[in-house]
């Protein structure tokens, strides 16, 4: 979000991850609802305001891999990416807080092919090595040092990152608010068209 210019706190969340889903895609979104719900937004903050929530899974042979519990863990999930393609979705919830403290909240996921180059395992054991792996759904991350795994990708590169802009464009319009002219659009039940 700051690449792109938009302002944005981090706040915690009491909301707990689980992939007890029967599709992945609900998992995504469903773990992002939670994550946005479960958001402790500061009471002096200003209104309106949005609070977002989002949760990036990768998939594979129709498997969810979420993040790994250790190295040996996260060693597994990358021999199961080498050499072939995987999906990653991630769910977005953006809730939106009115004047009055009510909210309204949409949910969306993206969806994101990603085709890794065959890994060696002493490349493997390069990368475990560095620790980038931990906390990131199927122990990677684009961003860092395992973008030199990916041979390609089909679909948005910020949405394997995990957080598809082109999807949150789309969420905010839906709640009233033009991200890409940060403005109000009035005709979506908003008495204002001001900047946030």
């Amino acid at each position: 979000m700051a690449g792109a210019g938009i302002p944005f706190q981090v706040v915690p969340s009491t909301g707990q991850e689980s992939l007890d889903y029967q599709e992945p895609l609900l998992a995504a979104e469903g773990n992002a609802r939670v994550k946005a719900e479960g958001a402790a937004v500061p009471s002096a903050a200003p209104r309106p305001h949005f609070i977002l929530g989002a949760d990036t899974i990768v998939v594979v042979d129709g498997g969810v891999l979420g993040k790994p519990g250790d190295r040996a863990e996260a060693r597994r999930m990358l021999a199961l990416l080498s050499g072939r393609s995987h999906l990653v979705i991630t769910g977005v919830a953006l809730m939106r807080e009115d004047v009055s403290g009510e909210r309204r909240c949409v949910v969306g996921s993206a969806e994101t092919e990603v085709w890794f180059r065959a890994l060696r395992p002493v490349q493997l054991d390069a990368y475990l090595d560095g620790g980038e792996w931990a906390d990131k759904a199927g122990a990677y991350g684009i961003q860092g040092a395992a973008g030199l795994f990916v041979e390609r990708i089909e679909g948005e590169y910020a949405n394997v990152v995990g957080l598809p802009l082109s999807l949150m464009v789309m969420l905010c319009a839906r709640l009233g608010f033009d991200l890409l002219g940060r403005r109000w659009i009035p005709s979506v039940g908003t008495s204002r068209a001001h900047p946030v």
